[in-house]
């Protein structure tokens, strides 16, 4: 590995070390300018390039940014003298697949060593974080949504894919993230965050080892035509940050995501949804669980037949009439009884007004356990912004909490439901 380039600023990655594996697709022309951020932050960057990425970047763009040799072969005389694969595998601090394309990551999620990359990623014994990148149909695929629900079991980070334009004019999940993104994604994982967060004045506890945890973040986007959808301003924080203090604990968590700028945390299983009826089948899916804490904001009604086609504007015709149609009640199906019902579940109720009484009605009419409400009125900053004033509301009555970081909120759930579920 080289060492930082002079001059670089110190900060979280000065001095560690990064092995980048780039494989094919258009957006490889992205990782040039990762490795141009890592360096500047004094992070050491040893490069990859698969046959496929060589298509799209060259070796010599790679070796002048990272300032060291680039490999592209399994078959090097030179560095296999000393099984240099080998050597390239342990000396990292950590391994990132930027852009991770369908390909790599089914040959990932299959063990296969057919290259120098693949041959890498089954030799290592660090951390491993793929960035995907892809058309939206290819990631939309039943075959590479299990090919990343079984790398996230085994404990590989994910950043992304976004929601975006892509090369190919289509318009969906499947765009890369931003480098800067990715450089976050990075620090996150070299933080070793896992473990390390705070609960009071020390690491959490791993008391809910051996659980399993269902959360929903973030809003559903129901289409309207090819390129309008209905939806609303959640961002999903509270409810990462839920799935990451869970996690911290110990807790097996599926997170269950509508499309929010976020990357999810580690040891975090993350299945990405678009609409009302994806997160029903979603959450479905993911049952038995021992717990289930529903933040997303799911749209309550969804077009009842959305355009093929793009609605055109017709210049002095009136704006087109959308009928709808409700969307399925996903709180209120997770908590209705029977054998796959969690032992606990968990509401939101983002309301305006009175704001106690609603959601105590909610929590009686949904029959969920708990419900956490929170005003999201006007001047209210709760969705999109970093702190929560929670009113906790259970048979026993309401418990109001002090406007807080979510972080913080979400510690502090994780706590109480950690003591609820060994009550149970």
């Amino acid at each position: 590995m080289s060492s930082p380039a002079a001059g670089a600023a110190p900060g979280a990655l000065d001095g560690r070390r990064v092995l980048l594996i780039v494989s094919g697709g258009i957006a490889a022309f992205k990782a040039l300018e990762l490795v141009r951020l890592l360096r500047a932050r004094g992070c050491a960057v040893r490069c990859v390039l698969t046959d496929a990425a060589a298509h799209f970047v060259t070796p010599l763009s790679l070796q002048a940014l990272s300032e060291a040799p680039v490999h592209t072969t399994l078959w090097s005389l030179t560095d296999e003298q000393e099984m240099g694969h080998i050597a390239l595998s342990r000396l990292a601090d950590l391994l990132v697949v930027c852009p991770a394309s369908a390909d790599i990551l089914a040959r990932m999620a299959a063990g296969l060593a057919s290259d120098l990359a693949t041959t890498l990623l089954l030799a290592t014994d660090k951390p491993v974080l793929v960035a995907p990148a892809m058309n939206v149909r290819m990631w939309a695929h039943p075959a590479t949504q299990d090919n990343m629900a079984l790398l996230r079991r085994r404990g590989v980070h994910v950043v992304g894919p976004t929601e975006g334009a892509m090369a190919c004019n289509e318009f969906g999940f499947g765009r890369l993230s931003e480098p800067p993104e990715i450089v976050r994604a990075i620090e996150a994982v070299l933080a070793d965050r896992p473990g390390m967060a705070v609960a009071g004045d020390g690491a959490a506890p791993p008391d809910l080892a051996g659980r399993h945890v269902l959360v929903t973040a973030g809003p559903t986007h129901e289409p309207i035509d090819p390129v309008r959808f209905l939806g609303n301003r959640s961002s999903g924080r509270q409810g990462y940050a839920i799935a990451g203090a869970l996690a911290r604990r110990g807790a097996r968590v599926t997170l269950v995501s509508g499309p929010v700028a976020l990357i999810a945390p580690p040891a975090v299983d993350l299945v990405p949804v678009q609409t009302a009826e994806d997160m029903l089948r979603a959450c479905l899916a993911a049952l038995p669980a021992d717990a289930a804490v529903m933040t997303a904001a799911v749209a309550d009604w969804r077009a009842a037949s959305p355009n093929v086609l793009k609605i055109r504007k017709v210049p002095g015709a009136p704006p087109p009439a959308i009928a709808l149609t409700l969307n399925p009640d996903i709180l209120a199906t997770i908590a209705a009884p029977g054998p796959s019902r969690p032992r606990l579940v968990v509401g939101f109720a983002a309301e305006t007004g009175d704001l106690r009484e609603t959601a105590a009605a909610k929590r009686l009419r949904k029959r969920c356990d708990w419900i956490l409400a929170n005003e999201v009125g006007a001047g209210s900053d709760v969705m999109g912004g970093t702190d929560n004033e929670i009113h906790l509301i259970t048979e026993a009555g309401t418990e109001d909490w002090p406007r807080m970081p979510k972080d913080a909120v979400a510690e502090k759930l994780a706590a109480r439901m950690a003591v609820e579920l060994a009550d149970r």
